[in-house]
């Protein structure tokens, strides 16, 4: 593959991946730390796996809110200046959570940090689709993966770690202290992000929220990601408390468990990457789904084990999970145009937040937990996840059709 199809990225291209996969890093640490305190807070604050569920869902659904009302201006100011504002107050809401004193406090915190945190992501993709050639964004996005795999070997098991060794409070104390490096680095090494200023456009707001979810291209684009966010949230709200009171594994093993699959994610994400450029997204994407499927399957149903093999199952299931995030956000950034792309992002960050919030709530309600501590029903929510997958494999096949009838027009 030439150079001229297959650019490499400046340094400037580097710097600016890096930094906002570090801001992006603190964004989904926040998220999986919350997810993965099941273990310890069904226990600590004595609440229900519903009243849990609704803690998980504070941050989405709110973040979802915002998102959806501030979607029209996504595209009439610097990106750089939006990400400064919006991230600014999610670490002010991660520090009302070091601090909660209760769960209703806790509750509060997590919908002050969802209003500001679910702007911070869309505004990064729309970054770095701004500033990457198509050709480019598959590795980009793998890197911004490696986010991910970041907080999982380092940040995840740290602030589990911590949670599980003295209190929950300081877990949250380390995403800020992460997030107050990564707003410096963003304040001082990101240059302006506001080409799509230059394109004139008379479009109001209200008007410009409204063509972005009219448009039936986009809306499908939607439908797939949130119902890609939705199992992957239905799966995970419960998803350490199962480990620990139905697999057997050791409350201290928690952060050995997210440490591994994290470590295989951040080997694997720039290759997935790579292969989503070489072979295409669609080939990556259903082979990924596919080992997510068969991981699903097998975790949902497992009893005790070995924590070896609890961790094998656990670390494909992730490896599965990033294989269909990296393919599909680089195909699902190919359809917005220039003009629509903050908007698009926002709307599309809204829509996911917003179900996943809604996911979090099912998840609350199918299971229970017994007075041992065994959560139940976890099969069935395999189930719905696992169906969930399957329509996520035909919603690409209709998105990829749309991306090749795009270059087709515009060659």
């Amino acid at each position: 593959m030439s150079s001229e199809t297959n650019p490499k990225f400046t340094p400037y291209q580097f710097l600016l991946v890096a930094i906002i996969a570090l801001v992006l890093l603190t964004i989904v640490l926040d998220f999986m730390f919350i997810s993965a305190l099941s273990a310890i807070l069904l226990p600590k604050l004595e609440i229900t796996t519903k009243q849990f569920g609704l803690l998980v869902s504070a941050y989405p659904i709110s973040a979802g809110i915002s998102a959806i009302l501030l979607s029209g201006y996504a595209d009439k100011f610097d990106r750089k200046k939006l990400l400064l504002f919006f991230y600014s107050g999610f670490l002010v809401g991660v520090l009302f959570c070091t601090n909660a004193p209760s769960f209703q406090a806790l509750v509060l915190a997590r919908v002050i940090t969802g209003i500001f945190g679910g702007i911070v992501g869309p505004i990064c993709f729309a970054i770095i689709t701004d500033s990457f050639k198509t050709t480019q964004r598959g590795r980009a996005m793998g890197i911004l993966q490696m986010a991910s795999a970041g907080s999982q070997i380092l940040g995840l098991p740290l602030a589990l770690y911590i949670a599980s060794e003295w209190d929950w409070h300081l877990g949250f104390g380390l995403i800020s202290l992460i997030g107050i490096i990564a707003i410096l680095l963003v304040f001082w090494k990101i240059n302006p992000v506001n080409k799509h200023l230059q394109i004139p456009t008379k479009v109001n707001p209200l008007h410009h929220s409204l063509k972005i979810i009219s448009n039936s291209n986009y809306l499908i684009v939607f439908l797939n990601n949130t119902i890609l966010v939705s199992g992957d949230v239905i799966l995970m709200t419960f998803s350490s408390a199962f480990c620990t009171n139905n697999l057997g594994v050791d409350l201290d093993d928690l952060p050995l468990l997210y440490g591994i699959a994290g470590i295989s994610t951040f080997i694997f994400a720039p290759l997935i990457g790579h292969l989503t450029d070489k072979y295409g997204t669609l080939k990556t994407f259903v082979v990924g789904t596919t080992m997510a499927i068969l991981t699903v399957a097998v975790f949902t149903n497992l009893g005790i084990n070995p924590l070896w093999a609890v961790i094998i199952v656990h670390t494909f299931l992730f490896l599965g999970i990033n294989a269909r995030s990296i393919s599909s956000s680089a195909l699902g950034t190919i359809i917005p145009e220039v003009e629509d792309r903050g908007a698009f992002m926002v709307v599309d960050a809204a829509m996911q937040l917003a179900i996943a919030g809604v996911s979090a709530i099912l998840a609350g309600w199918i299971v229970f937990q017994s007075e041992d501590g065994t959560i139940n029903n976890f099969s069935t929510l395999g189930i719905v996840v696992m169906s969930l997958m399957i329509l996520t494999i035909g919603l690409m096949y209709v998105i990829d059709r749309m991306v090749k009838r795009k270059h087709i027009t515009s060659a």
